[in-house]
């Protein structure tokens, strides 16, 4: 008996079958579908049998074009199911081939979706521009895709009319797209600029925390990472801006505001000891009783959670502090304690050891004031 032929997802001539246009009902359903089948992936062939890698990878990459194609389309919810797909497969493997051969077509994709769409599907375009700079590397070819879609992630940034979360993810694959694909100075300076417009804002804040700190945070962590790779006169002239302005923020009342702050206060002191070993900060004294008293921090009006987390961030800034040469000098700390691993071990005591010592003390101490409280104790020993 003739075994049946098996069936194919192609067709004929190996060419893609035509897509059918989701309606608003299914949409969604089945393209999402198509979206989690990318954790199976790897596993297309049944238990037991051979797994024929290249057949696998032709299927992966198969799925993709798929989704490509269907960024085009009038569907919001089917292009956001795309964008959701291409996100899961950029982000599982290296993919540079198959990338370079689609380049211009994903990269129209993707600023189509950021000016067509809205928040959430701007959220995720900006995620897929970040991956495929990622994935094309530092190159001629990364810096095109950041040159055409950074007019539009820098416009969403600075829209006040558009959804705060769209802004913050904008905010943060603007830097990141940055900070990888593009070897302009002026484009680093460029975008820099577009985060102090932002964060500098909270210099002035006087609400405890407004609806837009979280995009403010955003844009102070790609500015600080842009900073890492500025030219030391560009540093200088950031240091005289914001180094007295920056712990303003240390008092902000959302604690990942102030978290931020603290790191990149960090970051700013390293640079400035890097680009003039004379630097001198005037109020080193107060900002460190700040530090420390973030790190101890035990106001009961702040959440308890804020309050462990801020702890926490700040204990290991201290440690950090306490333990190494270079910040040391910057805080005027003095030399570090040294002492290798052994002796702290040996300093260290036991649960064992430390509950005999508080056994025997209290033992002691009870015999002690027994005897003080015995009557029969001549009164003349007291004297």
């Amino acid at each position: 008996m003739p075994k049946p032929k098996k069936r194919s997802n192609r067709a004929a001539g190996g060419q893609h079958k035509n897509v059918q246009a989701f309606s608003d009902d299914d949409s969604s359903i089945e393209t999402m579908s198509h979206c989690s089948s990318f954790s199976d992936v790897a596993s297309v062939v049944e238990e037991g049998t051979e797994v024929d890698e290249y057949a696998a990878q032709e299927d992966f990459e198969y799925k993709l074009k798929g989704f490509i194609d269907l960024t085009m389309d009038k569907s919001a919810k089917t292009r956001q199911a795309a964008l959701e797909g291409l996100k899961t497969g950029l982000s599982s493997k290296i993919l540079y081939d198959f990338i370079m051969e689609r380049r211009m077509t994903l990269t129209d994709s993707i600023e189509r979706c950021l000016k067509k769409g809205k928040s959430e599907e701007q959220q995720v375009a900006a995620a897929l521009a970040c991956l495929l700079c990622c994935q094309l590397g530092s190159g001629i070819e990364s810096e095109e895709v950041f040159r055409t879609v950074a007019p539009v992630l820098k416009s969403i940034v600075c829209d006040r009319s558009a959804n705060t979360q769209a802004r913050q993810a904008c905010a943060t694959y603007l830097g990141l797209c940055c900070f990888i694909a593009t070897d302009d100075v002026e484009d680093v300076y460029t975008t820099m600029e577009c985060m102090e417009n932002l964060f500098t804002k909270q210099y002035h804040s006087e609400s405890a925390a407004d609806n837009c700190s979280a995009l403010h945070i955003q844009a102070l962590q790609s500015w600080a990472l842009l900073l890492t790779i500025c030219h030391n006169s560009e540093v200088k002239k950031k240091l005289d801006i914001h180094l007295c302005k920056l712990p303003r923020l240390l008092s902000c009342g959302d604690v990942n505001m102030r978290i931020a702050a603290g790191e990149t206060l960090a970051l700013l002191f390293e640079l400035a000891r890097e680009a003039d070993a004379d630097f001198y900060y005037d109020d080193l004294e107060p900002l460190t009783q700040t530090l420390k008293s973030l790190a101890t921090d035990c106001n009961k009006h702040r959440a308890k959670t804020d309050r462990r987390k801020q702890r926490s961030v700040f204990r290991d800034v201290l440690r950090a502090i306490e333990t190494n040469v270079f910040l040391r000098s910057i805080f005027e700390l003095g030399p570090p304690l040294l002492l290798d691993t052994a002796t702290i071990k040996a300093m260290k005591v036991s649960r064992e050891e430390r509950h005999m010592n508080n056994s025997a003390a209290f033992k002691a101490r009870t015999k002690a004031r027994s005897k003080l409280r015995d009557k029969r104790v001549d009164v003349g020993e007291f004297y």
